[in-house]
């Protein structure tokens, strides 16, 4: 009896002492991240900007009804305790956390959230997020000024807040970006077009200065609702889209974690101090050179397969990509909710593809055109890898390099043979694999062509369920459909590479985005030179 008490005591005394060194730990210091994606940012305010490098910054000042969860895979509520559903699965009863504060000291309340989503579709504030909101019941005879209320939008108290929808969705997949947060009304007008410079929302931490071209500078809101949190007193983001420059600052310990290009990438896996602190996730976007169907040889499955045979993806992405790429299954990525986990993706096999090739008619082969931007992961430089491989089994391929804008004008029109581009494929799978439906025309991302009775079939299904799990099952049968068909080369799926310091914690491998980094939870151990 002694032993046990003497081992329950020492139990007890480690953990205390581990919690409360823990939590010790978690406080204070300064954070140093980036804002990788161009020379300065537009605008902080989340409805007037549609650039992911502004909403790498605003998802820590701002909160939406959502967040994203990297442990789920999917939006969880951020700013509601808890949601009712009706059984028709299209009103959504929010009950809203009672503890929210905007910057500025004042409550959040369901009235916060009918203003915010009736800024966003109101034609003067040009927001790209019109899109998302349009979900709502009423959402267009808003838009279209028939109506100067949202029909599915109800507050029953301050902390109740009811959505009502047009269609069977999930509405967390609209309402969790960035871009559709929470804005103080009296804020938003008294600053005007200085909203977007100086900022207040709701999150995390409160802005403080920005110095244009150079760092944002971002510290610890202290009434924000969730407890214990933010564990940093601030965030720097320094405004750095040159990798040379981030993988010096980096190395020098100015930056407590950065994103690691193609370039760095094969140096920072071999070296033993970097590489056992690197976030790696595949997001979800997936590269693929879209086949137009409508065009002689692709019009035959077994083409398109062929083509798919004919192809060594697996060395294609390790030495032209240096292996930061993910090879690829089907169309969704392995962090989609409806990846097909026992599916095999097609295997280099020249033999297999010539074998096609022949009972298609085309024996000789054949020759086509294929589009593509400078863009270096997913541009003309890849399909040039291609062309031996192609050659092998008669296939002629000619790159044909074309701006960005105009090969999307190509695309939605149908005037080209084939094209290589980089495709959202999430978060929300139905949405995504929606672009291939047979009535989706390619101005509206079908860009193939692509048509199938069976793949439709497992779409409607999957929309009408309302189990879970079956709607998975159906989605995962689309995406094999797709698959099997092949109306596309299964190139890759991007492989987002963040590295960061030791004394860094609580960074999450976002799969919609890896600089979406939700730092509320990041903390800084006591060898960071930034923990005073």
């Amino acid at each position: 009896m002694k032993k046990i008490f003497c081992f329950l005591l020492s139990s007890i005394i480690c953990f205390c002492f581990f919690t409360t060194n823990a939590q010790a730990a978690k406080k204070g210091g300064t954070f140093n991240f980036i804002a990788p994606y161009g020379g300065d940012l537009s605008s902080l305010d989340p409805h007037k900007t549609n650039r992911s490098q502004d909403y790498i910054v605003i998802l820590n000042i701002h909160r939406s009804l959502y967040i994203w969860s990297s442990e789920k895979g999917k939006p969880v509520l951020a700013l509601a305790d808890s949601v009712d559903i009706s059984k028709d699965r299209l009103t959504y009863t929010y009950h809203l956390k009672k503890n929210i504060k905007f910057h500025n000291g004042r409550g959040v309340t369901a009235d916060d959230f009918i203003w915010s989503y009736q800024r966003i579709l109101n034609p003067k504030t040009v927001s790209s997020s019109v899109r998302n909101i349009r979900i709502i019941e009423g959402a267009d005879d808003f838009i279209s000024g028939k109506s100067k209320s949202i029909k599915g939008l109800k507050k029953i108290d301050n902390y109740t807040l009811q959505i009502t929808l047009k269609d069977v969705v999930e509405p967390g997949f609209s309402l969790y970006p960035p871009e559709v947060a929470i804005l103080p009304k009296e804020e938003v007008i008294k600053r005007g077009d200085g909203f977007g410079v100086s900022p207040v929302g709701c999150g995390p931490f409160k802005f403080s200065k920005w110095v244009k071209g150079s760092e944002v500078v971002l510290e610890k809101f202290n009434n924000y609702y969730e407890p214990q949190k933010p564990y940093l007193n601030k965030v720097v983001y320094k405004i750095m889209p040159e990798a040379a420059s981030r993988d010096i600052a980096f190395k020098v310990k100015e930056l407590d974690a950065t994103i690691v290009g193609s370039v760095n990438y094969p140096e920072y896996k071999r070296n033993p101090d970097i590489s056992k602190n690197m976030l790696e996730i595949a997001e979800l976007w997936t590269r693929v050179i879209c086949f137009n169907v409508d065009y002689g040889p692709f019009k035959n499955k077994k083409v398109r397969q062929a083509v798919n045979y004919a192809i060594n993806t697996k060395l294609i992405n390790r030495k032209l990509l240096k292996g930061k790429a993910v090879n690829p299954v089907s169309f969704l990525p392995p962090t989609s909710p409806a990846f097909s986990e026992n599916v095999k993706g097609y295997e280099y096999n020249p033999e297999k593809a010539r074998q096609l090739l022949k009972e298609a008619g085309y024996e000789k082969g054949f020759t086509f055109e294929c589009l593509g931007t400078d863009n270096s992961t997913w541009g003309v430089r890849a399909v040039e890898a291609l062309i031996p491989m192609l050659r092998k089994v008669g296939i002629t391929v000619k790159p044909v390099r074309m701006e960005g804008a105009a090969m999307a004008t190509r695309a939605k029109t149908g005037n080209f043979q084939a094209l290589i581009w980089s495709l959202d494929s999430g978060p929300d799978p139905l949405s995504a694999l929606s672009r291939w439906k047979s009535d989706n025309k390619r101005n509206g991302g079908n860009y193939c062509g692509y048509k199938s009775a069976v793949y439709d079939n497992y779409l409607d299904l999957a929309r009408k369920t309302t189990d879970e799990n079956k709607k998975l099952d159906y989605l995962k049968k689309a995406d094999q459909t797709f698959l099997k068909d092949a109306p596309v080369w299964f190139y890759n799926y991007n492989k987002a590479v963040m590295a960061y310091h030791p004394w860094v914690h609580g960074l999450q491998p976002m799969s919609v985005e890896l600089m979406f980094q939700d730092l509320s939870g990041v903390w800084v151990d006591d060898k960071s030179p930034r923990k005073r």
